[in-house]
């Protein structure tokens, strides 16, 4: 008898690429009969292609970008890549926005884990730290599955770290220059944040708050001359360098080697190494009711940012593999520090007659460090029956060390022929200040098991009729905050003004300090600054799939969470600490159906209920404060958000890598959380704070097509298109606070204008064109333009009779080129934001009173420059 095996790889490249290897076994000469033929397939699911067949057949609305896609678009990170998906842009400094929402409808799985934000201003990680290099996929689920999380609302992330599938090594560099950032001169960083220290992030040991009152309650303490020398390592003063190209570099190998008959053992090791400058330039004002019905700027400042940001990233992975058990280890690790400088011109507090002269700085850092340790393993005990579960645990901290303030009054307008880089400064007036703001992790872990049983007989069928899976998911966020302050205080000179170099004032202090002119002193409340956040998230979840027959696949979940926080804080001058405690048991019901019309068709109706959780900041009973006024006020007693979510979506496949779909979808969100401006409460400016409102009703439609072009002409038929739009109405029912805070004085409640929900934008709009050709030697050469744009939404809800504050649409083009040259040598050439529009923020024109700004509406506004980045690898 003689048995041919026959394997076949399917390759999904471009298109589907066979081919066939023939092995032969002799069990019996001369036999001539073939008894039977055996086919074994294999498939690189993280393929364009791959990914269109995986959401094909996918229950639930799920999209993804793989590895290849990533690499045509010329994508070097997290946050870049998701930006790609339908209904997802990206927003400066904020985080993603999915379906117009904003980042805190939003939650991010690694690998199925929980994972905490490293920054209390921000939902989810900053996910540009991410680099692409050690991804094999990332997910995004736009409907509720009942083993997501319940924080819910715009979308769930999924991060897949690249698996060991094959052995290569890999080493990339990168270049890029902006038109307004590259080669500046007098681009301001602070000391020392531009040498070695600076590039890996150690410049932060040297900003640390004093350690003669690190952890103790504060007393006032004043530091003498000496002590101020020798505790504070950290000066004032600024190097005015040349700003260089932004840089980068990565390393990655992955190394497999079998391990006895069935399995195999994986090494994934991932170095990665960034450095940026970013200039920008323009408006910062502040507008506020003078008390008489009209609404005046009470800041009208001009502002220049220097940014030198440096990102570092290193991923450990080791993982077994056999044909019914995988275990994964994953080290992952992330450091960000953003050197930053930032300088106002111009006027706060109505001080019109200093516009000419008025001036202040803030030099701060900001870094985070993210560790999280990861192990996760599935086993698949026969064909019915599989388990997986997963634990984590993450190290997380975030600081802003010495931020320094400074503020004075600049001498080159006054016709007295000083430098122009002298400044008229009093101690005293909170004009010196140093402020530490620490956010540290004391624990965080996520954790999950899940069983999946499949029942029933598949008949003809490819899949089980029945498969019921029961699982939990959860995790431990233990937080501790500390925010403090170091004032300069005068001896003796109250009002008396010194001249001294704004960039290099040390030298200055460090005479007038000697002089016993003035000296430093914490100026914290004794009780205030310390706080602590505890929350624990536990659930249990039960899904039950079930196929009738190949057209129809329905999924039901329900799903319970155990909601507990707690935060615990002291008042102003008060002794007593203070308990927040919020105990929530959450009953999540979900259910998906889809159902096949024919071979390439599908409709998909989806319903489900989830929460909303708040940023970390929007909860966190401090007073953030910024040097011209404006401060950020954490709202301890705010709600979650509770959300209903509809969904119906058509999806049309013409061929493997087409696809045309429209979904509608619909939600009523209860207590939804909106950013608001107040004034604050030394009415000396104006405060962000956060409020629930009482609901949002949101109702949108998404539009999205992938076709080749060759339909038009078949001399296109290398050309594809690829466009995915939202469109979405919503409006908000004003909370009992809210209106006591939107409604202004002589005007009914039936007079308020209807609004939106803050941070939802009427319609998205993302678009791709793509060119690409195989050379003769089978290697690709690509070209894509990309475009993403969406519509005025509103970034803030106005108060005391101003209208909304709205952010208006920013139109961003950009192109890539890559070519894989050699087996081993590609490149890719990008240009990013090639309209290089202007980004701004400014006041609504329906206020509810008199506007007397000169028509001037800018909250702030800046270009970022047109970059060009060259990048060149080398794999071996």
């Amino acid at each position: 008898m003689k048995i041919y095996k026959l394997s076949i790889a399917v390759l999904f490249l471009s298109g589907s690429v066979f081919y066939a290897q023939e092995t032969k076994q002799d069990t019996v000469k001369n036999e001539k009969k073939i008894e039977g033929v055996v086919i074994q397939g294999s498939t690189n699911k993280k393929t364009e292609t791959a990914i269109l067949l995986d959401q094909k057949k996918a229950v639930i609305q799920k999209q993804a970008i793989g590895a290849e896609e990533i690499s045509r678009k010329g994508i070097s990170n997290v946050e870049q890549g998701l930006t790609k998906i339908t209904g997802i842009t990206t927003v400066e400094g904020r985080g993603l926005f999915v379906r117009g929402l904003e980042e805190r409808y939003n939650y991010l799985l690694i690998n199925g884990l929980g994972s905490p934000s490293n920054n209390p201003f921000q939902k989810i990680i900053a996910l540009k730290q991410f680099p692409t290099d050690v991804v094999g996929k990332l997910n995004i689920y736009k409907t509720f599955n009942s083993n997501l999380y319940g924080d819910f609302a715009g979308a769930t992330f999924d991060i897949e770290t690249l698996t060991m599938d094959r052995a290569f090594s890999k080493i990339e560099f990168s270049v890029g220059v902006n038109t307004l950032s590259t080669f500046r001169n007098n681009f301001f960083v602070s000391e020392n944040a531009d040498g070695m220290k600076g590039y890996f992030g150690l410049n932060s040991r040297d900003r640390r708050f004093p350690e003669n009152l690190d952890n103790i309650r504060p007393s006032n303490y004043r530091f003498s001359t000496d002590e101020s020398q020798s505790y504070f390592k950290d000066n004032f003063n600024v190097d005015a360098i040349k700003s260089m190209p932004n840089t980068s570099i990565g390393f990655t190998t992955a190394q497999k080697i079998k391990a006895g008959e069935n399995g195999n053992l994986g090494i994934l090791f991932s170095l990665n190494q960034s450095s940026e400058f970013s200039f920008r330039e323009g408006a910062k004002n502040q507008f506020l009711d003078n008390g008489g019905q009209t609404i005046v700027l009470n800041n009208k400042l001009q502002r220049k940012s220097y940014n030198y940001e440096l990102e570092s990233s290193a991923l450990l992975g080791l993982g077994y593999k056999s044909r019914k058990t995988q275990i994964n280890l994953n080290a992952i690790y992330l450091q960000n520090a953003n050197n930053i400088v930032e300088d106002f011109f111009g006027y706060k507090n109505q001080q019109v007659q200093n516009e000419d002269i008025g001036f202040l700085r803030v030099n701060q850092l900001d870094i985070s460090r993210f560790l999280d340790l990861q192990l996760t393993a599935s086993h698949k005990i026969n064909d019915r029956h599989n388990l997986k579960a997963g634990v984590s645990y993450v190290m997380n901290n975030y600081q802003q060390p010495d931020r320094k303030i400074m503020e004075g009054s600049r001498q080159d307008n006054q016709g007295n022929m000083l430098s122009d880089d002298q400044l008229l400064i009093t101690y005293g007036g909170n004009n010196i200040i140093r402020q530490y703001l620490d956010v540290n992790s004391r624990f965080y872990g996520s954790a999950f098991g899940e069983y999946t049983v499949s029942l029933g007989e598949k008949g003809d069928k490819k899949d089980y009729p029945f498969q019921i899976s029961l699982g939990y998911n959860g995790f431990a966020d233990l937080r501790k905050t500390s925010y403090r302050f170091i004032f300069a205080y005068p001896n003796g000179t109250a009002g008396q003004g010194f001249i001294i170099d704004r960039n290099k004032p040390q030298a200055g202090f460090d005479s007038d300090m000697q002089n016993n002119l003035f000296y430093f002193q914490e100026g914290s409340d004794a009780y205030l600054p310390f706080t602590s956040i505890y929350q624990f998230v536990n659930a249990g979840y039960l899904n039950f799939n079930y196929k009738p027959n190949d057209t129809w696949d329905i999924l039901i979940g329900a799903r319970y969470e155990n909601d507990l926080s707690l935060i615990r804080y002291n008042r102003q001058g008060d002794e007593d600490r203070e308990t927040i405690n919020k105990n929530r048991d959450l009953f999540l019901p979900s259910v998906a159906v889809k159902k096949a019309l024919n071979d390439r068709s599908n409709l998909r109706f989806a319903v489900s209920k989830t929460v909303t959780r708040p940023v970390l900041i929007e909860t966190m009973p401090i007073e953030y404060i910024n040097p011209d006024n404006e401060t950020i006020v954490g709202n301890a007693n705010i709600e979650n958000s509770e959300n209903y979510n509809i969904d119906l979506k058509y999806e049309y496949f013409p061929t493997n890598r087409e696809l045309v779909a429209v979904n509608l979808f619909a939600k009523r969100i209860d207590n939804p959380i909106e950013r608001s401006f107040r004034t604050s409460g030394n009415s000396n400016g104006v405060a962000i704070t956060f409020y629930n409102a009482k609901k949002a009703d949101l109702l949108g439609l998404e539009l999205e097509g992938v076709i080749s072009l060759s339909r038009i002409s078949e001399a296109l038929s290398k050309f594809s298109f690829g466009a995915n739009a939202t469109f979405m109405y919503t409006n908000v029912e004003r909370s009992p606070e809210q209106l006591q805070l939107e409604q202004p004085a002589g005007f009914t409640e039936d007079q308020l204008n209807k609004r939106g929900l803050q941070g939802a934008a009427p319609y998205t709009i993302n678009a791709d064109l793509k060119y690409e050709i195989k050379k003769r030697n089978s290697f690709n050469r690509t070209l894509s333009v990309v475009y993403n744009v969406s519509g005025s939404k509103i970034f803030a809800v106005g108060s005391s009779g101003a209208d909304n504050f709205y952010e208006r649409p920013f139109n961003q083009v950009d192109f890539v080129y890559q070519e894989q040259l050699t087996k081993n040598w590609n490149i890719k050439f990008g240009i990013q934001n090639i309209l290089n529009n202007q980004y701004k923020i400014e006041l609504g024109k329906d206020s509810y009173y008199n506007v007397n700004t000169n028509n001037n509406l800018q909250y702030t506004n800046y270009y970022r420059g047109t970059t060009f980045n060259f990048t060149v690898g080398y794999t071996f």
